[in-house]
C-alpha cells in the first residue's frame, strides 16, 4: 500500500498530511511532531510546516501544533499498543517499525546506574521515512570493483546524517547479492552477503523476513549489535560481503578487522564529511591508519540530488569512467 506509513500518525496529524499533494508524500523523508510546536516536514532537502488543512507554510504561526493527545496516541501506534514491551528501544531513543522506518524519540530521560534507563514524558517523534529506490547504487558499484569483477573491494561510505547512505547499502546489497547477467555491465557473479542490521533499517525486516529486497543470496541478523553480529557472521554463515551501517565504536573496528583478516569484504557506512574527520576517531581512525579500507565514497547532497565522490586507499581522488564528469564527483 502506498505511503502506508501515514498510518503510524494520530488522527488530527494523519488527516494534515494526507492532504499534502501526492508527489509530495512519494517524496518526504521526515515528519517532526513536537507536543504544543508546529508540525514539520522534509522533503527533497527542503523543511515546511504543515497546517491543519494540509498547506505547506514557513511560517510557524500557522501551522498544526500537536497536542498531549497526540502525543499519547502516536506512542500508542508506534509501540503496537505495548509500550512496556519496548524498553529497550525506549533506553536507545528510537522505534524501528515493519517497513525499516525508524522513529526518534526525545522526552525525559530517566538514569539507571549513571546511564540511561529509559525514557518518559515523549513528547517528540521525529519519523524517517525509509524507501527502497532500485538502481541507486548503479553508477556507484563499477567503482567499488577490482579488476576482474569478481570481488568487492573494502568500502566505507561517509556523509552526514539524512544523506541516502542506508538507501544506498540497500541497492548494493541487492545488486552485490544477485550479480549481473551481462549486457552493458558485463557478467559479474552473484555473491554471498551478509547484513547486521542493528536498527532495522537496511532490510526493514519484519519477523526475519526482509521487506525490502537485498538480493536472492543475502541473510540479515536483524536488530543484532554491530560488532556482536558480524562475528556472527563470520563464524557461522560465511559471506564474501559483509554490509554494516553507522559503524564508530572501537568494538565495531575490531569486528571489520577481524572480518578482513578472514578474507571477508567488508562493506560499512560511517558518518562524517571527510576521511580526515574519521580518522580522528579512536575506531575508525586506526582502521583509517592501517590502510584497511581500498575505496572510500564521500556522498554529497544538494537540493535533493545524491552524488559521490571515490577515493582509493590512499585517500586520492578517483576519475569517473562515465556519464558526467564534475571534477571526480558522480550524481547517482
Amino acid at each position: 500500500m502506498a505511503n502506508d506509513w501515514l498510518q503510524l500518525f494520530p488522527e488530527k496529524v494523519k488527516a494534515a498530511l494526507s492532504r499534502l499533494p501526492v508527489t509530495l508524500l512519494e517524496t518526504v523523508e521526515e515528519i517532526r511532531i513536537r507536543e504544543g510546536r508546529p508540525l514539520e516536514i522534509n522533503y527533497a532537502g527542503k523543511y515546511h510546516f504543515v497546517d491543519a488543512a494540509g498547506r505547506l507554510t514557513l511560517e510557524s504561526e500557522e501551522a498544526y501544533r500537536p497536542d498531549r493527545e497526540d502525543s499519547h496516541r502516536m506512542l500508542d501506534l508506534i509501540s503496537n499498543h505495548s509500550l512496556y514491551t519496548m524498553e529497550e528501544e525506549l533506553r536507545k531513543g528510537f522505534i524501528t517499525i515493519p517497513g525499516g522506518h525508524r522513529i526518534g524519540l526525545a522526552g525525559r530521560t530517566v538514569l539507571s546506574g549513571g546511564s540511561v534507563g529509559h525514557l518518559r514524558d515523549i513528547g517528540g517523534f521525529n519519523v524517517r521515512i525509509a524507501r527502497e529506490i532500485p538502481g541507486v547504487a548503479d553508477r556507484l558499484l563499477p567503482h567499488l570493483l577490482d579488476g576482474s569483477r569478481q570481488r568487492v573491494m573494502h568500502t566505507l561510505i561517509l556523509s552526514p546524517p539524512q544523506h541516502g547512505k542506508t538507501t544506498l547499502l540497500r541497492d548494493l546489497a541487492r545488486q552485490i547479492s544477485a550479480g549481473s547477467k551481462g549486457g552493458r555491465e558485463g557478467r559479474r557473479p552473484g555473491l554471498k552477503v551478509g547484513i547486521v542490521d542493528e536498527r532495522s533499517e537496511i532490510a526493514g525486516s519484519r519477523r526475519g523476513i526482509p521487506a525490502f529486497d537485498i538480493g536472492p543470496r543475502t541473510d540479515v541478523l536483524d536488530g543484532c549489535p554491530k560488532a556482536e553480529g558480524m562475528m556472527m557472521m563470520i563464524r557461522s554463515l560465511s559471506p564474501d560481503v559483509l554490509i554494516a551501517d553507522e559503524i564508530g565504536r572501537p568494538e565495531d573496528a575490531e569486528a571489520v578487522t577481524e572480518a578482513l583478516h578472514a578474507g571477508i569484504t567488508v562493506l560499512a557506512a560511517a558518518h562524517g564529511r571527510e576521511v580526515s574527520e574519521l580518522a580522528l576517531r579512536p575506531g575508525l581512525g586506526r582502521l583509517i591508519e592501517l590502510g584497511m579500507f581500498e575505496r572510500y565514497v564521500i556522498l554529497r547532497r544538494s537540493a535533493g540530488e545524491l552524488s559521490f565522490r571515490v577515493l582509493d586507499g590512499r585517500k586520492r581522488s578517483l576519475p569517473v569512467y562515465s556519464g558526467e564528469d564534475r571534477g571526480g564527483e558522480r550524481h547517482a
